[in-house]
């Protein structure tokens, strides 16, 4: 079936218990029907296939992409997680840890006000907040045993978090105020007590942060355009019900400090590069004409989702995000 112009596609709605009741709904002009609309997928991974409206498989014109996009929308936080690197893919995948042997490096751009947990924050920030909230006790464990040791001590149970979340009570950082909220929706969770120790970032919309292997992250609230690795590989520290493999976490966790969570110029420029799965999104403003240069998927946001075929010219009515293909870094 060959396929020269740019044609609707049909992602797949997950509706998991984190997901948004709205978002996703009135982005798509559907009716919400009570349940949590999570996200939309747009791709060819097994789980959620998208088709053309004749119910042909996308992946009878792509074969298998190497990416998954998404729109993300969500109600609740998600589980505290890091992605392993393409050779802990593949050795975990070997030992029966992972259900497969790709990186799942993600990008998330912000369509709403989005909070997230990203990242190591630096120690002198860390220390810095931990001394104005009073968690005087896990800052000395940083500056006796350093970071690392500590989100190792905390998992281990070899320092107590209670005295660290405890101190949040008194604080309206931020920071603070989402300890008190996880405290409060999974009592006992180590993993509480290890985000005082991560970057807390709140994009304003367009603004984008880019979750490399390793980087411990948790998205807390708000909805955005999602794109990674067509990868399942999640290793899940807490704040879950789902399967939570510590000891995994521990093994592949990067716990060097990240800077600049936020991808700044990127925003600037409106092209979000994912060089780990060599493809990048574009923002395509509305009544821009773009010329696709491969395979490209598209989702506007009057609710549009498209598949671009090679050389075919693609004009949003209101404004897009593309996925282009994009070569190997040298």
């Amino acid at each position: 079936m060959a396929i020269k112009s740019p044609t609707p596609v049909i992602g797949k709605i997950q509706h998991y218990a984190w997901g948004d009741a709205q978002f996703i709904p009135d982005l798509l002009g559907q009716p919400a029907d009570g349940r949590p609309w999570a996200e939309l997928w747009l791709g060819t991974h097994p789980s959620g296939p998208s088709r053309l409206a004749d119910r042909t498989d996308l992946r009878d014109l792509t074969g298998e992409l190497p990416y998954l996009l998404k729109v993300l929308a969500a109600d609740q936080p998600l589980s505290l997680q890091v992605h392993p690197t393409m050779e802990q893919a593949v050795d975990g995948y070997a030992r029966g840890v992972y259900p497969d042997d790709r990186a799942k490096p993600e990008l998330l751009c912000a369509l709403t006000p989005f909070e997230a947990f990203c990242g190591i924050r630096p120690t002198d920030a860390t220390l810095e907040l931990l001394d104005e909230i009073g968690a005087v006790d896990l800052a000395r464990s940083i500056r006796e045993l350093g970071v690392p040791a500590v989100i190792t001590g905390l998992y281990r149970g070899s320092i107590d978090p209670r005295p660290a979340i405890n101190a949040c009570r008194s604080s309206s950082r931020p920071e603070a105020t989402w300890v008190r909220a996880l405290d409060e929706r999974y009592p006992g969770e180590l993993s509480v007590a290890v985000t005082l120790l991560l970057n807390y970032v709140k994009l304003a919309p367009g603004e984008a942060i880019h979750l490399t292997a390793g980087n411990l992250h948790a998205y807390l609230r708000g909805a955005g355009i999602e794109l990674m690795g067509a990868s399942d590989n999640v290793v899940r520290g807490g704040l879950t019900v789902k399967h939570v493999d510590v000891d995994e976490l521990l093994r592949i966790v990067d716990t060097t400090p990240l800077d600049e969570p936020i991808m700044t110029d990127a925003a600037l420029a409106g092209r979000y590069p994912l060089p780990e799965a060599h493809c990048e999104l574009v923002r395509v403003e509305a009544g821009t004409q773009r010329t696709s240069t491969g395979q490209e998927l598209a989702i506007s946001l009057d609710g549009a989702t498209m598949y671009l075929p090679p050389s075919s010219r693609y004009t949003p009515k209101a404004t897009a995000f593309v996925v282009v293909n994009a070569p190997p870094a040298p």
